[in-house]
C-alpha cells in the first residue's frame, strides 16, 4: 500500500508549472532574438557546435527534479503495520468562572480573556488526558464533556462568554459539585484533577465545603486566581457606548478572594496560582504537578504505522540535478570534459 501524508503540498506543483512556463518562454525569446540576428540559412552554421536536443533534455532533468522535490513534500508513505497503541493519561476538566466581573479589564484583553489563553496554554501540551470544559456564574453549564479531540475542546473554549449562564454571581461550590457528580461519576476513577480559573468571590455556594466532598471521591482540585486583590471595575459595553457596572449608584469593583481559592486547593492537594495582574504559565502547573501523576490507560487501539518513503523521491530529484549538471549543450561533449580545438 502506497499514501502521500501531506496531499496539501501538491499545491508547488503549480510553482513547478511556472518554472516550466518560464523555459519555454525564454526558449521562444532565444529562437526569436536568433531569428533577428541572423538570416534562417544561417542558424545551422551559427548554432553548429550546440545542440537544441540536450539543452531541452536538461531543461526536462530539471522540471523532473522539481517534480520529486514535489512528491517529497508530500510525505510518501508505505508498507503499513498493523500495531496495538495504546493511551495513558488522566481525566482533567477546567472550570472558568465567566461571571460579569471576568470582565475587569486589570489583566488584557480581560480577565475571562486571559483565562481562555491560559487553558489553550495548557491543551498544547497535553498528550493523552481527557479534558472538559464547564463554565459557571450563578449557574453552570457542561461545555464540553471529557474528550481526547483537543481542536475540538480549544474551539468551544474560544467561543465561551457571560452569555452561557443565566445568572449572575460566582457561586463556586455549584461549579465543583458538578463537575464531581456530572463529569466526574465514576467512583472508581482516581485519575482527576479539577483546574478552577476565577477570582473566587463566592460567599453563598460554601466552595470549601464542595471541595471537602470532591476530596473524599479522590478529586484534587487546583486554582488560579485572576485580578487585582485591591480591587478592579467592571467595564459594560453596550451598543457601542462604553459604561461601568454600578450598583445604588456606587461603581462596582470585583476584587480577587485568594483565601478562598487557597483553601480549596489545600483541602484537596491541589495547588494555588496566585496570578493576580501578571504573566504565568499555567503549563507549568500542568507539567510539574498533574501529568507527574499516575494515569490509566484511556485508551487501546489498532493503528497503522507508515514507514516514510521520502528518501527515495528526493534521492531521485537529486541524481536528476547531477546528470543535468554533467550533461553540457554542446555535441558529443560533456560539462568540464570538453576539449578545444585549435
Amino acid at each position: 500500500m502506497f499514501q502521500f501524508n501531506n496531499i496539501t503540498n501538491l499545491v508547488w506543483l503549480i510553482a513547478v508549472i511556472a518554472v516550466g512556463l518560464l523555459i519555454v518562454y525564454s526558449n521562444y525569446r532565444k529562437k526569436k532574438a536568433l531569428s533577428e540576428f541572423a538570416d534562417g540559412t544561417l542558424h545551422p552554421l551559427l548554432m553548429r557546435d550546440l545542440s537544441i536536443t540536450r539543452r531541452q533534455i536538461k531543461q526536462i532533468f530539471v522540471l523532473s527534479a522539481l517534480v520529486f522535490v514535489v512528491f517529497t513534500l508530500m510525505r510518501p508513505q508505505g508498507n503499513p503495520v498493523e500495531r496495538t497503541v495504546k493511551k495513558r493519561g488522566r481525566d482533567l476538566v477546567f472550570v472558568i468562572d465567566v461571571s460579569r466581573s471576568m470582565l475587569a479589564e486589570d489583566l488584557k484583553p480581560n480577565r475571562l480573556g486571559r483565562a481562555k489563553q491560559i487553558v489553550t496554554d495548557v491543551v498544547d501540551v497535553i498528550e493523552g488526558d481527557r479534558v472538559g470544559l464547564l463554565v459557571f456564574a450563578g449557574s453552570t453549564a457542561i461545555k464540553c464533556p471529557l474528550t481526547l479531540d483537543y481542536n475540538y475542546f480549544k474551539n468551544v473554549l474560544q467561543r465561551i462568554s457571560p452569555d452561557d449562564v443565566n445568572r449572575g454571581g460566582s457561586l463556586i461550590g455549584d461549579a465543583i459539585r458538578t463537575v464531581s457528580d456530572r463529569l466526574f461519576y465514576d467512583q472508581d476513577n482516581k485519575y482527576r484533577d479539577i483546574i478552577i480559573i476565577t477570582d473566587g468571590e463566592d460567599h453563598e455556594s460554601f466552595p470549601v465545603e464542595a471541595a471537602e466532598g470532591a476530596a473524599k471521591r479522590g478529586i484534587r482540585i487546583h486554582t488560579v486566581g485572576l485580578g487585582d486583590p485591591s480591587g478592579s471595575n467592571i467595564p459594560l459595553r453596550d451598543s457601542g457606548s462604553y459604561n461601568l457596572l454600578k450598583y445604588k449608584d456606587q461603581t462596582v469593583k470585583s476584587r480577587l478572594d485568594e483565601s478562598t481559592l487557597k483553601k480549596i486547593a489545600e483541602v484537596t492537594r491541589g495547588v494555588f496560582v496566585p496570578v493576580r495582574t501578571n504573566l504565568v504559565d499555567l503549563a507549568e502547573l500542568y507539567r510539574d504537578y498533574i501529568a507527574v501523576e499516575e494515569k490509566r490507560e484511556t485508551e487501546a487501539k489498532e493503528s497503522k504505522i507508515w514507514s516514510e518513503l521520502f528518501q527515495f523521491f528526493l534521492g531521485v530529484a537529486i541524481v536528476l540535478l547531477m546528470i543535468e549538471s554533467l550533461l553540457g549543450e554542446r555535441t558529443g561533449h560533456l560539462v568540464k570534459s570538453s576539449t578545444i580545438r585549435s
